[in-house]
C-alpha cells in the first residue's frame, strides 16, 4: 500500500508540473511577465510560487531541511501581496524561476522515495504530497484564466470536447429528500473543508439534469434580463450598473449573433454549450427569471453522490472510481465545456449529468465549515474565508484537474467573480405531488 501512495503521489506530482510547463512554455518572457489583468497575477509569480510552496512545505516541513531561498518567502506570499500589485515585487525573471522550481522539485523527489507515508496527519497516506500537487493544479487552473485573460493571438491548442450524442433528457431530475453523508472523513488527500463526514437532512427538491446553456442564457439576454431590476439582488443590480454589463464575460454582439472570445479565438457563442464566465449574480438572477433558484451546497452534493439504492454517498457521480475521459471533462484536455448532455458514463444514480467537469456551478450557499471542522495544516487555506463574503461552487471544471476535483471539493469565490469558469444550474422545491 505504502509503494501505491508513493506511485500516486509521484505521478501526481509529475502531471501538475507538466501541465505548469506547458502554461509557461507557450509564451515569450515578456508575456509572462506582464500582467495581462489586475485580477490575476503574472504567469511568472504563479511559477515561482508554486516552487516556493513546495520548498515550505515538502522540504522545509517534512523533510526538515534547510530553507533554500528564505529571502523570496514574502514575495511570494499570497496573503502579503494582493495580485493587483505583485508585477511591482522583485519577482525571479522565468530562467531563475524555472530553474529554482526545477531545483525544488529535484530535491523533493528524493523525499519522496525516503518518507515513510505514516506516522502523522501530514505525511499519512502521502497528505503533504497530495496538498502540494493539488497547490499546483490550482495555480495551473489560475494560469489558464490568465491565458483567457490575455489578449493577442491563441497560445494553447487542444482538441474539441466530445460531442454530446444525448437526446430526449429530461429537463430536471427529482432528488429524494432525507438524510445523507456530506463531506469526507476517509478521502486520505481531502483538504480541511471537506472535513468531517456528517449527516445532512434535505428535502426533496427538483435538480436541471445538465448545466443552463449559453442557449438558454441567451433567452434570459433577450428577454431584457438585463434591464429589469426585479431579478437582481441589490448588489448584483448595481454591480450590472456600475460595469456596464449585459452580458457574460467575453461575449460581444456583433449585428443580430453572438459571439465570444476564447484563449485568443473569437467564435459564435455555442447554443448547447454550458454557459461560462457569468458570476454569482447573474447565475442567481437567471434563476429567479426562470421561476428557479440555485440549489443550496448540501442539495448539490446529495444530487452528485447519493445513492438512492444503497443509500450511502460515493466519492463521484459514477462511483469511487477516479475519473477518466470517459467519465468527465477536466484536465484543461479540451480548452471548452463539452455540450450540455454529453458523458453519460459519468451521470449520478439519479440520472443527472455534468456535475464534475465542464463549468464550475455556483451554489446559493455561503462558504462556511462543517460541524467538527479544524484547520489542517494552516488556517490560510480555508479558515479565513470562512463567511459571507463568499459564495460555494462546486463539481470543477474543464480547467481541473482530477486531483483537485471529488463530490466532496470545495471551491469558493467573491460572488462578482466572471474571469473563473464558472456556470451554473438551477433547481426548485418538489411540490407536494412530486417528492415521491
Amino acid at each position: 500500500m505504502t509503494e501505491e501512495l508513493r506511485r500516486r503521489a509521484l505521478d501526481a506530482l509529475t502531471a501538475a508540473r507538466a501541465r505548469t510547463a506547458t502554461l509557461t512554455s507557450c509564451v515569450d518572457d515578456h508575456e509572462l511577465t506582464a500582467q495581462h489583468s489586475p485580477l490575476m497575477s503574472p504567469l511568472v509569480w504563479d511559477l515561482a510560487h508554486i516552487g516556493n510552496q513546495e520548498e515550505q512545505w515538502l522540504w522545509r516541513t517534512v523533510a526538515g531541511r534547510e530553507a533554500l531561498r528564505p529571502e523570496i518567502d514574502s514575495v511570494y506570499d499570497a496573503f502579503e501581496h494582493p495580485r493587483a500589485l505583485r508585477p511591482t515585487l522583485p519577482l525571479l525573471a522565468p530562467a531563475e524561476a524555472r530553474v529554482y522550481a526545477s531545483d525544488v522539485r529535484g530535491r523533493v523527489l528524493d523525499v519522496l522515495d525516503r518518507t515513510p507515508l505514516e506516522g502523522g496527519p501530514l505525511v499519512d497516506a502521502g497528505f503533504a504530497f497530495g496538498m502540494i500537487a493539488q497547490h499546483e493544479q490550482q495555480h495551473d487552473e489560475t494560469m489558464l484564466i490568465t491565458h483567457q485573460l490575455r489578449t493577442g493571438p491563441a497560445a494553447l491548442t487542444a482538441p474539441e470536447p466530445p460531442a454530446a450524442g444525448a437526446r430526449g433528457l429530461p429537463a430536471e431530475v427529482l432528488v429524494p429528500g432525507g438524510p445523507f453523508t456530506m463531506g469526507t472523513s476517509t478521502e486520505p488527500w481531502a483538504l480541511d473543508n471537506e472535513r468531517p463526514a456528517h449527516q445532512r437532512v434535505v428535502p426533496p427538491f427538483l435538480i436541471d439534469t445538465v448545466p443552463v446553456t449559453c442557449g438558454a442564457y441567451q433567452a434570459f439576454i433577450e428577454d431584457g434580463g438585463y434591464t429589469d431590476s426585479r431579478w437582481w439582488a441589490a448588489e448584483g443590480w448595481d454591480q450590472i450598473h456600475r460595469h456596464d454589463i449585459d452580458a457574460p464575460l467575453f461575449w460581444r454582439r456583433d449585428g443580430g449573433q453572438w459571439l465570444r472570445r476564447r484563449f485568443g479565438v473569437t467564435e459564435p457563442v455555442p447554443a448547447d454549450e454550458p454557459v461560462l464566465h457569468v458570476s454569482w449574480y447573474e447565475a442567481d438572477a437567471y434563476a429567479r427569471w426562470a421561476g428557479r433558484r440555485l440549489p443550496t451546497e448540501a442539495e448539490w452534493e446529495k444530487a452528485a453522490r447519493h445513492d438512492p439504492e444503497s443509500g450511502r454517498s460515493r466519492r463521484f457521480p459514477w462511483g469511487d472510481e477516479d475519473p477518466a475521459p470517459k467519465h468527465a471533462n477536466l484536465g484543461q484536455r479540451h480548452l471548452r465545456p463539452a455540450p450540455a448532455g454529453s458523458y453519460p458514463e459519468g451521470e449520478s444514480p439519479l440520472g443527472v449529468r455534468q456535475l464534475i467537469g465542464d463549468v464550475w456551478e455556483w451554489t446559493s450557499s455561503d462558504f462556511l465549515p462543517y460541524p467538527g471542522f479544524a484547520a489542517f495544516p494552516y488556517r490560510e487555506y480555508s479558515e479565513v474565508f470562512f463567511g459571507s463574503a463568499h459564495k460555494v461552487l462546486r463539481g470543477g471544471s474543464f480547467g481541473v484537474d482530477a486531483v483537485a476535483c471529488r463530490g466532496t471539493f470545495r471551491n469558493w469565490d467573491l460572488p462578482v467573480r466572471r474571469q473563473i469558469f464558472a456556470g451554473f444550474r438551477t433547481a426548485r422545491d418538489a411540490a407536494p405531488g412530486e417528492a415521491s
